[in-house]
């Protein structure tokens, strides 16, 4: 029962986490250029987005273990270990740099070189976040891509409005040490004022934390839960995603990978296509383009899903209005 759907092949997990097959291919050919990609999650739940990736490369003639190599660091969810992981690339002599998971690896990787080529992708403004002299003119050594999270928290909050009406009161899950945090949580508070909602803020920046936060949200009796656009909950979709079925607590979420893992819903960037943008972008760096003259662009895939199977085992009916508008049911 899709409506629209784009399908990208997603590659191997394994691939996608390892470094050592690359190092193989490079032995052969030492002068094989090199792609850093580093990212401020975990390689395993991420698969889809690497896939994504090598697509956009491929299809600037830059196939891995052909004609380029990638050398993957990932932080775990441990930011403060992102200077060492962007030294260390920097460190192997990368041609170009790609960032993921926000603005935070980002200024990591501006922070360890001033030459190397920079793809990043950031939910917030570029500009704001000391990133890009402009959005036409990057200047610098760094462009990338505007996923746009920041301005959809609200429209998800509205989305989870128009799919639970009767819940007046909706649990909004937040990563505080996230950048963004503070701008999402007014444009929610402000957008809960003219729907009529009452919201209860929780945080969380662990797995224990989010056990806690959690109960707190069941404690206030919300009627519904908003989770917040944050890679580090985009790692741990899984848990959240039983938390939110354990308490049969209707919830919209960021990425589609989270309807797809049994969430409710979904509202946002295609996240595997703003990383294919970003592998057209370093795959032409690599052909000789600077990362100056490229301009910021911004995510024009977006994705409403509702997984139809969570609907009915919630005891929801599907708005009209919504199911005309989706891009994809699952059922």
């Amino acid at each position: 029962m899709r409506r629209r759907q784009f399908i990208l092949a997603l590659g191997g997990a394994a691939a996608a986490s390892s470094n050592l097959w690359p190092l193989a291919a490079r032995a052969q050919n030492p002068a094989m250029p090199i792609v850093g990609f580093l990212h401020v999650a975990s390689a395993k739940p991420f698969a889809h987005i690497v896939a994504g990736f090598r697509q956009g490369l491929k299809e600037t003639g830059t196939i891995e273990g052909q004609n380029g190599a990638i050398e993957f660091r990932w932080a775990d969810g441990q930011i403060d270990r992102l200077p060492e992981l962007a030294a260390e690339l920097v460190h192997r002599q990368v041609a170009v740099l790609v960032t993921g998971g926000g603005e935070a690896p980002a200024l990591a990787a501006k922070a360890a070189t001033s030459t190397i080529p920079i793809v990043f992708n950031i939910g917030n403004d570029p500009v704001q976040a000391g990133l890009v002299a402009s959005l036409n003119r990057p200047g610098g050594n760094a462009t990338g891509v505007n996923i746009l999270t920041t301005e959809l928290e609200a429209k998800r909050l509205g989305l989870l409005h128009e799919m639970v009406p009767t819940a007046s009161i909706i649990g909004h899950l937040v990563n505080p040490a996230y950048p963004p945090t503070k701008t999402n949580v007014k444009d929610v508070a402000a957008a809960a004022r003219v729907m009529g909602l009452q919201i209860i803020l929780v945080e969380a920046s662990s797995e224990s934390e989010i056990d806690s936060a959690f109960a707190a949200i069941l404690q206030k009796r919300a009627g519904a839960l908003l989770v917040g656009a944050d890679p580090f909950f985009n790692g741990r979709r899984n848990q959240i995603v039983a938390l939110a079925a354990s308490h049969a607590l209707p919830a919209i979420f960021e990425q589609r990978e989270f309807a797809a893992a049994g969430g409710l819903m979904s509202y946002g960037t295609s996240i595997t296509d703003a990383y294919r943008q970003m592998g057209i972008y370093a795959g032409r760096i690599l052909k000789g383009e600077k990362a100056a003259d490229l301009p910021v662009v911004q995510s024009v895939k977006f994705e409403l899903v509702i997984n139809l199977k969570t609907a009915k085992s919630l005891g929801l009916t599907l708005p009209s209005g919504l199911l005309s508008i989706a891009d994809e049911v699952i059922e």
